[in-house]
């Protein structure tokens, strides 16, 4: 199958090594000289990092302009920057550019795909797929439908990622935030509030979360976890708590201080916590590691004869 991506960068190289990877042809579009240039090293640092053959790389081709990218294409997955007008001028262009039938898929973590698809004329193609950073290491895409998008277009992106080995989820509903990022800064409001009121420091919470319930995330999800436990025991616990959790519905003010501060986290040395460079690299270290064994222990069980 040929697949175009519009966007090399972050995103866009890892999405295209794992299509690459699962025996399709990729086209990559982008206007960045530079980027276009370091792709094929950055694709083939994935390869090391997962013990890949770097023999895919030959079924990856990177253009400087859009529509070789995506002539003749199946699917185009766009990974350009989070840019309202930007993207809804990329789709525009693949309308004129695709196959009636080619489905657009766009990788935003906050954009509704139902504004950037809006003004065009043929929306059942148009799909929402949003990879997690990065994508060849963290197996979720979240496949948003909009108020347009057919159920065969659904199915065919959820088919096509699935066989890539990826763990795509159907979100029924284009929301803000969707499903990943609602769940993840609920968390995170409750930690800010917790941190501002004088409960407990940074560290602390990160503590928490990593060698308490955090620990059971990666096998256990939310709903497992009360069915367990018993919903009943979930209720009579929100009987109590839910009256005390933080409802803000604006960033807390804590979070807008430190940020007028210039304290925005590992990259200025100061955060919620203070990192020295070595602190700061030793997480990174830490989450890639991590990362990558359980994508090379999913690669080999995937790889077994059946």
């Amino acid at each position: 199958m040929n697949i175009g991506i519009v966007g090399g960068g972050l995103m866009g190289h890892g999405i295209g090594y794992l299509l690459a990877a699962a025996g399709h042809t990729v086209r990559i579009y982008e206007p960045s000289a530079e980027i276009r240039a370091s792709v094929p090293e950055r694709i083939g640092a994935i390869c090391d990092l997962l013990e890949e053959d770097k023999a895919l790389l030959a079924r990856i081709s990177v253009r400087d302009t859009l529509a070789p990218a995506v002539a003749d294409a199946s699917f185009v997955f766009e990974a350009a920057p989070e840019k309202l007008p930007l993207k809804q001028q990329i789709f525009a262009d693949l309308e004129k550019l695709t196959a009636r039938d080619t489905v657009l898929a766009s990788n935003s973590s906050a954009l509704p795909s139902t504004e950037i698809g809006r003004h065009l004329t043929h929306r059942g193609r148009i799909v929402g797929t949003h990879f997690w950073n990065p994508p060849h290491l963290v197996p979720l895409v979240e496949v948003i439908q909009t108020e347009w998008t057919s159920d065969a277009t659904i199915q065919k992106t959820m088919d096509l990622l699935r066989d890539a080995g990826r763990s795509p989820v159907h979100v029924r509903r284009d929301i803000p935030g969707f499903i990943g990022n609602r769940l993840q800064h609920a968390l995170k409001r409750e930690a800010i509030a917790l941190v501002a009121d004088g409960v407990a420091d940074a560290e602390t919470i990160d503590t928490v979360i990593k060698d308490g319930f955090g620990a059971r995330l990666a096998v256990l999800g939310t709903f497992e976890q009360t069915d367990l436990v018993g919903a009943n025991l979930t209720l009579d616990i929100h009987e109590t708590l839910l009256k005390h959790l933080d409802r803000s519905i604006e960033p807390h003010p804590f979070l807008r201080e430190l940020v007028a501060q210039g304290k925005l986290g590992m990259r200025t040395g100061e955060g919620f916590r203070n990192w020295t460079p070595e602190e700061a690299q030793a997480v990174r270290d830490r989450l890639s590691r991590y990362l990558a064994d359980a994508a090379k222990a999913r690669n080999k069980a995937a790889k077994k004869p059946r």
